[in-house]
C-alpha cells in the first residue's frame, strides 16, 4: 500500500497530513492486533540424557527429527554396535530408511560422516543442550532477581559453553 492510499499526500508538509475516520479505525485495529501478538514463549522438551526406543520406522524418523532440533551432541549406536558422537546438523529424508541419512559434526575431528537411517540401532541425547533455559523470559527473570538483591551495574553474561 502506498503512502497516498494511507491518506498521505506527498505535496503536503508532514504537519499537514490529515487522518481520516478510516485511518483512525485502522489504528485502533492495529492496537488490538499488537496486544494479541504478545504471547509467552513455549517450553522446550528436555531431551538431555534421553535414550528412546526405536521400535519402528516411524520411531526412527521421529527421534531423528528431535535430534535435529536438539542443540547438544547425540551418540548414534550403529547396528554393528559401533558408536558415533557429535552434533547432528543435517538430515536428508528419503522414501526409505536406507535412502535417508543424517550427518554429524564430530567433536574429535573435522569429519562429517553420513549415516543411513537404516544403520541406526539407537540414538542417545548425550551432550548438554547448550540453549536449555536460555529464553528471553529466563534472562529477564535473572535480571530482576539480581535487581531485587540490590546489585548495581547488572550485566547478565552468557555461560561458558564448556
Amino acid at each position: 500500500m502506498s503512502g497516498r492510499e494511507h491518506g498521505h499526500d506527498g505535496t503536503l508538509p508532514h504537519g499537514g497530513q490529515g487522518q481520516s475516520v478510516a485511518d483512525s479505525k485502522h489504528d485502533a485495529e492495529l492496537q488490538v492486533t499488537d496486544e494479541l501478538e504478545v504471547v509467552p514463549g513455549f517450553e522446550r522438551e528436555n531431551l538431555q540424557g534421553w535414550i528412546p526406543q526405536l521400535a519402528s520406522e516411524s520411531d526412527v524418523r521421529a527421534v531423528i527429527e528431535k535430534a535435529f532440533d536438539y542443540r547438544g551432541d547425540v551418540t548414534i549406536t550403529h547396528k554393528d554396535q559401533s558408536q558415533t558422537s557429535g552434533y547432528l546438523f543435517d538430515r536428508r529424508i528419503g522414501p526409505t530408511l536406507a535412502t535417508s541419512i543424517v550427518r554429524l559434526m564430530l567433536a574429535s575431528s573435522n569429519e562429517c560422516p553420513a549415516i543411513p537411517y537404516s544403520e541406526i540401532a539407537a540414538i542417545s541425547f548425550t551432550g548438554r543442550d547448550t540453549a536449555a533455559g536460555k529464553s528471553y523470559e529466563a534472562w529477564v527473570k535473572k535480571y530482576w532477581e539480581k535487581r531485587a538483591r540490590g546489585e548495581k551495574n547488572i550485566s547478565i553474561e552468557p555461560e561458558a559453553l564448556e
